[in-house]
């Protein structure tokens, strides 16, 4: 018999806004990012407001709690650009009074003199894309920047009033020693961001690293290198809320948080992926932009490639496999809250799971276990 879910309340309501283009595609990128030397920027903000408006049908009344600006390289589009494109969002979407507005930005100096810019057009916070601060392994990777411009990124950013801000950092690159990984996250707290994102380097289809794979650290250093990592972090007052999210002051991104609690988002621009509730029809629906840049501004392709209702019998994974991220896990109310199910269709197989010890459920609250964590893949092949 099938299952109709009952969703009585829509979730927070998000915008995720792609910029697709690189001044060079590194070696290990396999997101829809595409290198040219002009940047049709006027042109892409036209068609990025014609998507948005064929998308408020979706809006349904809701504000905007999160705007995120990701590419690509983002920071490559003016300061005035930027601003048009959150002047006509808010001209068509009312803004949430503590709305969190990030933009993707390239440590490099070009960058770093339109951070006010950013700043003046309504962006408060900045995900700022440094991967390393090692001269060798900035090399390896691929970026156009140096150490010594990732490191005056910080304070470019709080100079344009912009203090909240996130370092994106990697671990595990080519040839990487432990002492050379652990002193990039020594540099990145010493800077004193409001947020880390610290992620290992994964070897993805499709990309240079893929086809000429480098020489990597082992399992066994890679897992010193995390658990070194992490006492540093903890020592220096930044909390692990998600696998590789970190935070002082709770200062949590508001926008990948509603990605992970199975919340709304409007996706706009080349690859754009959206995930969109309907209480009429109560449906769940994925969606996403035509890829190519090219196409995406020819007025003679659709803006849309395709969609995908979720059907009930998808729901759980798809909820869980974001949720279970969360150090703190979520509240099996909102379970059912975001996926219209009742809680009890799990019962069976969350059962298993805690007597294998991979979960644990406790007043109100589902979270995976140390074990869970790294068995993520192992609870999720139960849904």
């Amino acid at each position: 018999m099938s299952i109709t879910p009952n969703i009585s309340k829509l979730p927070p309501l998000s915008l995720y806004i792609h910029i697709p283009w690189c001044v060079r595609k590194c070696p290990y990128c396999d997101f829809n990012s595409h290198t040219t030397s002009v940047i049709p920027e006027s042109l892409y903000i036209d068609v990025l407001i014609e998507d948005l408006t064929q998308e408020l049908a979706n809006v349904q009344g809701r504000s905007l709690h999160s705007i995120f600006f990701g590419g690509g390289t983002p920071s490559l589009f003016s300061a005035a650009g930027i601003a048009r494109i959150l002047t006509e969002v808010e001209r068509r979407i009312s803004f949430c009074r503590d709305i969190e507005i990030t933009l993707e930005a390239n440590p490099g100096s070009a960058e770093q003199h339109k951070f006010s810019g950013y700043s003046a057009a309504g962006v408060n916070r900045l995900s700022i894309g440094v991967q390393s601060f090692n001269p060798v392994h900035l090399s390896s990777l691929g970026r156009i920047h140096s150490n010594t411009e990732a490191i005056a990124a910080a304070d470019a950013a709080r100079r344009a009033g912009i203090s909240n801000f996130n370092i994106d950092l990697m671990h595990g690159l080519p040839d990487q020693t432990q002492p050379e990984g652990l002193a990039d996250i020594q540099q990145a707290i010493d800077l004193e961001p409001t947020h880390i994102s610290w992620y290992q380097l994964t070897i993805e289809p499709n990309t240079v690293f893929y086809n000429s794979p480098p020489t990597l650290p082992s399992d066994d250093q890679l897992a010193d290198i995390q658990d070194a990592g992490d006492e540093m972090l903890g020592n220096a007052a930044f909390s692990q809320y998600e696998i590789s999210a970190y935070s002082r002051d709770n200062q949590f991104s508001k926008h990948n948080t509603n990605y992970w609690l199975f919340g709304d988002y409007i996706g706009i621009g080349a690859g754009a992926h959206g995930k969109i509730t309907d209480i009429c029809s109560q449906q769940i629906v994925r969606r996403w932009k035509t890829r190519s840049p090219k196409d995406y501004l020819s007025s003679d392709t659709g803006l849309i490639a395709g969609d995908r209702q979720l059907i009930a019998a998808e729901l759980p994974l798809e909820f869980l496999m974001n949720g279970l991220r969360l150090n703190d896990g979520f509240e099996t109310d909102l379970f059912t809250a975001r996926t219209g199910l009742a809680w009890e269709s799990m019962q069976p197989k969350l059962d298993q799971l805690i007597q294998r010890k991979l979960l644990k459920h406790q007043s109100g609250n589902l979270r995976a276990t140390a074990a869970g964590k790294r068995f993520l893949n192992t609870i999720l092949e139960e849904f």
